[in-house]
């Protein structure tokens, strides 16, 4: 048996401001989650807009996910990004075989339009690459995945685990599909999710974006701000840690 002679160390808790109720977070124990903000996205001539979805929203999106690595990055909290794609010749994307292959949009889009094979959310391209504005710095983790939730056949999951993260807050695009899909499945292992709606974007009319807020809040677990998220974490809560005898 060996005794831990290391000192304690002091926990750093913020209260956010939330819906239905207010959560209260360790700060070693919480992440940020940046889904898909990728051209594909997020720019005009990327998939979703070559598709016919309405990217006007995904501006203040980026704005508003900038404010929050900032706070993010300040207080030591890590941050993760998704990239969402496939390999160049798609064979990540599933073929006919593969419910993916025939409700992918992206894919969708390309066997209608043919000059667009080989463009859409394809490791390497501008499309699948993050948008200039929300590119990573030192100490951030990417991770790649292949379907709409993160957690799916990624190493994801691996690596909350191993930093002890318990807390997501989620931002980015698509609000109704991957960054909704990856909350939901968050909850069903066991991790707070948290999404920040003004950090969101969704594919669709407005109302879908109502739809996933009312879904998260109601369902799966809680809707905060960017700024409720700034001003959580300038009222940061120290509590002196409990040290273990053994």
């Amino acid at each position: 048996m060996t005794v831990n002679t290391s000192p304690a160390r002091e926990q750093r808790y913020v209260t956010l401001p939330a819906r239905p109720e207010p959560l209260r977070l360790a700060i070693d124990e919480t992440a940020v989650v940046v889904v898909d903000m990728q051209n594909a996205y997020a720019s005009p001539n990327g998939y979703l807009d070559l598709a016919g979805f309405d990217i006007s929203g995904a501006k203040a999106a980026i704005t508003a996910i900038q404010d929050v690595l900032d706070v993010a990055r300040g207080a030591g909290v890590p941050v993760i990004f998704f990239q969402n794609g496939w390999d160049a010749d798609y064979v990540e994307a599933g073929g006919p075989g593969s419910p993916n292959w025939h409700k992918s949009n992206a894919l969708k889009t390309m066997r209608k339009r043919p000059e667009l094979q080989g463009k859409l959310l394809a490791k390497g391209g501008w499309d699948y690459a993050l948008v200039d504005d929300l590119q990573p710095k030192p100490g951030d983790i990417v991770v790649p995945k292949t379907r709409y939730s993160g957690f799916f056949n990624s190493q994801f999951d691996s690596i909350l685990r191993a930093r002890g993260i318990r807390n997501l807050v989620f931002c980015g695009i698509a609000t109704n599909v991957c960054v909704e899909s990856t909350l939901r499945d968050a909850f069903h292992l066991e991790y707070f999710g948290v999404m920040l709606e003004d950090a969101t974007h969704q594919a669709g009319p407005d109302y879908i974006q109502k739809a996933s807020i009312f879904n998260i809040e109601t369902f799966f677990g809680w809707v905060s701000s960017a700024s409720d998220f700034r001003r959580a974490f300038a009222q940061t809560e120290a509590v002196p840690a409990k040290k273990d005898s053994l």
